[in-house]
């Protein structure tokens, strides 16, 4: 049987499992918000212990705080920084929209533990939460979790699929197969120009996610309430950002405007809208490999994607482009989530934006699983995928659309007819250009080389 204990707030008594670290305003979210079963993730906790760590080193920089409180909180928050104490941060996502009900279980859990282990009282309120609130705490580590994800996770991830993507391409610049507009056969293409599009889209994807985190890695606290900095020292955010950047190695700094990062979520807006771009882009590149490895033989079969798993319970021998799969589900979550995070941020009324936790959770989750997917594509589905020679030469050599190349020499209506007999019969372009034209054998074999055609200008 779970044993209790009786804890107090401002509110009254309220009974807290007795092995619990948190306090009674935790046990009253927890009572108010049975929503989803989904807490803060990983990220947010870590960036919250980072912000009540460097929160409490400014206070005591200012002679705010007694060093050996300040000492005892520090330590409590590297527990929270590492992971250690996740078990103890159980309220839901669908709180309170400041996600006060977040601030203060971190609050009541470093000061609870701060307290056991040094032996001196430490208050959640007086001590943890000094010179803060809720309302410039829960965005700055919106932000500080956030920049430091994109940083260390996603835009590493990102650089390795598009060295995947170049590696890969370096080995195909001789392939020359069919291109596809609207789905029907187009001008030939070689495999690694096809690819340097998707390097060139992975490439463009980096620089807008970087050019978004400078917004993101300026920072509310110092606000306090309602961005006036009212029971903050004047000195305290920019101290605070301090201590943050000799942590993390990344540079952050008070916002320029306090009462802009408090009221709205632009920079989260905007950062997700990125990321929304970025997942766009990956499931495109998901589903060209998709159709290039469809078949075997009765779709397009250019490529061999990895065989990583059986693909039916029912029809043997079948397999399936998982991965690709994969990728393109966690796109469209991404896609999701953007919405999400636009609804939320225009849900800024006034001082202070109610929807935070949702912000929160859904931006970490979309670099998260964008961050995993990246790898994925890159590791398990382009690096080891073979080429199909026998399908792209045929299909190529069949192609009715090479008779473009003839357009400057024979004009488009002659040209329109060979490429209609050509699909009708069958029949290679060269062959009936052969029999429809006075172009000798040699000029329609240079004229109509795949391989030339590639390279664009006038085939003279």
């Amino acid at each position: 049987m779970t044993r209790f204990r009786t804890e107090s707030d401002s509110m009254g008594e309220l009974q807290v499992p007795e092995d619990a670290s948190y306090g009674a305003q935790t046990q009253r979210a927890i009572q108010n918000f049975p929503v989803s079963g989904l807490c803060m993730p990983r990220a947010f906790l870590n960036a919250l212990g980072l912000v009540k760590q460097a929160c409490a080193r400014a206070n005591r920089d200012l002679g705010a705080l007694d060093t050996d409180i300040c000492d005892a909180i520090t330590t409590v928050c590297d527990d929270v920084i590492n992971g250690v104490l996740d078990d103890q941060f159980p309220v839901d996502i669908f709180q309170t929209g400041s996600g006060t009900s977040t601030n203060m279980n971190a609050n009541e859990v470093i000061a609870h533990l701060a307290s056991a282990g040094s032996g001196t009282r430490v208050h959640p309120n007086d001590h943890v939460n000094m010179s803060q609130s809720s309302n410039d705490v829960i965005p700055s580590c919106i932000h500080v979790s956030a920049a430091i994800t994109c940083s260390n996770d996603l835009i590493p991830a990102l650089e390795h699929l598009r060295t995947i993507i170049d590696k890969k391409a370096k080995t195909l610049e001789d392939v020359v197969t069919t291109g596809r507009t609207h789905l029907m056969d187009a001008m030939p293409i070689t495999l690694a120009q096809e690819m340097s599009g998707w390097s060139a889209q992975i490439s463009s994807a980096i620089k807008r996610i970087k050019n978004a985190l400078p917004d993101m890695q300026q920072l509310a606290i110092g606000g306090t309430a309602v961005g006036t900095g009212v029971n903050a020292a004047e000195e305290f955010g920019s101290k605070v950002c301090q201590h943050l950047s000799n942590e993390t190695d990344i540079d952050f700094a008070p916002a320029d405007n306090r009462f802009e990062v408090m009221s709205s979520q632009d920079a989260a807006v905007a950062l997700s809208g990125q990321l929304k771009t970025l997942a766009v882009s990956m499931m495109k590149i998901a589903n060209d490999l998709r159709w290039m490895n469809s078949g075997p033989l009765a779709g397009i079969g250019e490529i061999a994607l990895p065989a990583l798993q059986p693909g039916s319970s029912i029809m043997p021998g079948k397999v399936n482009p998982v991965i690709p799969e994969s990728v393109a589900m966690v796109c469209a979550r991404v896609i999701g989530n953007d919405s999400a995070i636009t609804i939320a941020g225009q849900s800024g009324n006034f001082q202070l934006n109610v929807m935070l936790p949702l912000v929160a959770y859904d931006l970490l989750q979309s670099i998260d699983i964008l961050s995993s997917a990246a790898r994925l594509l890159a590791d398990e589905a382009i690096e080891g995928f073979t080429v199909n020679h026998d399908n792209i030469d045929q299909a190529l050599a069949k192609n009715p659309i090479l008779v473009t190349a003839l357009n400057r020499v024979i004009g488009y209506e002659l040209g329109a007819k060979i490429a209609k007999r050509a699909y009708a019969e069958g029949r290679a372009v060269i062959d009936v250009a052969t029999e429809m034209t006075d172009l000798s054998a040699e000029d329609l074999q240079r004229i109509l080389s795949p391989a030339e055609l590639t390279k664009g200008g006038v085939q003279e």
